[in-house]
């Protein structure tokens, strides 16, 4: 039997994931979801199946951590084979609010779960993000493996100083872990923060739709379902430290914004107006 710990699985792409686990070839598996339920988790998201086991809890919290795994009748009574760590905070403008939650949550939390994977000898999957990379203006080339590091929010900066921290261990304890940079996700259950849910809820409404910046900055879609399934893949099958994961929709905000207008109703664009 192979034992997977899915961290963030009750979120928007980590339920996604679970799913496509419960779908694959290794139906002898056991899955322990970790999530402390925050914004943009739902316990409708956890799938009715024996095995999934869910604990809510707080990766960033390492008393209650370590009190978990020194509990041979708790959730880590297994040896783990796999770990895919999504849990993080995930929303720019939050981070500009409240820097010191992403800091927690996206380091400290990291750290834990790679102590995990250091005692069980886990093969790893770290989820983050092309926004490490900064923003792409109109001219530029797509970001690749190797170009630089260049956070521009708490958010990203967050989530760059876990990669970093995932490749240290890889470094300094030989662990097994690749790290995945997505862009940016869509699709069903998408936290209601999130730009696509904005769009469509403000239109709904008949109010303006907020454009962060000058919505000229370049960003490439993928649906959620397609990412989880990229994610599996570089789990069983990856040998680099790092992998892109590219979408299938590129375009600034403003040039999205316009394509769901037009496909909700092509007369929209005449009477909506950006914030």
């Amino acid at each position: 039997m192979s034992t997977y710990v899915v961290t963030g699985g009750c979120g928007f792409i980590g339920s996604y994931v679970i799913k496509q686990l419960l779908k694959s070839k290794d139906k002898d598996l056991f899955i322990y979801n970790i999530d402390k339920m925050g914004i943009g988790s739902s316990e409708e998201n956890i799938p009715e199946d024996s095995r999934v086991q869910t604990h809510f809890m707080d990766i960033a919290n390492g008393d209650a951590w370590r009190l978990h795994m020194a509990d041979p009748l708790d959730f880590i009574s297994r040896d783990v084979n796999y770990v895919i760590h999504l849990a993080a905070e995930s929303h720019v403008d939050r981070s500009i609010d409240n820097p010191l939650s992403f800091v927690d949550s996206n380091l400290k939390g990291t750290a834990n779960v790679l102590e995990l994977v250091r005692k069980h000898r886990a093969r790893m999957v770290h989820v983050s993000t092309d926004e490490v990379y900064g923003h792409l203006q109109k001219d530029d080339p797509p970001f690749t493996e190797e170009s630089p590091l260049a956070p521009r929010s708490p958010y990203s900066a967050t989530k760059a100083g876990s990669d970093l921290l995932v490749q240290s261990y890889i470094e300094t304890f030989g662990i097994d872990a690749s790290i995945t940079r997505c862009c940016n996700n869509y699709g069903p259950r998408q936290g209601d923060e999130k730009l696509i849910p904005t769009v469509i809820r403000s239109l709904a409404n008949g109010n303006k739709v907020p454009v962060y910046g000058t919505g000229e900055n370049i960003r490439e879609w993928i649906h959620a379902e397609d990412h989880a399934k990229a994610i599996l893949q570089v789990l069983i099958g990856g040998g680099e430290q790092i992998y892109n994961i590219p979408g299938s929709l590129t375009c600034s905000n403003v040039q999205l914004i316009q394509k769901i207008i037009k496909e909700i109703d092509p007369n929209l664009h005449k009477t909506t107006s950006l914030a």
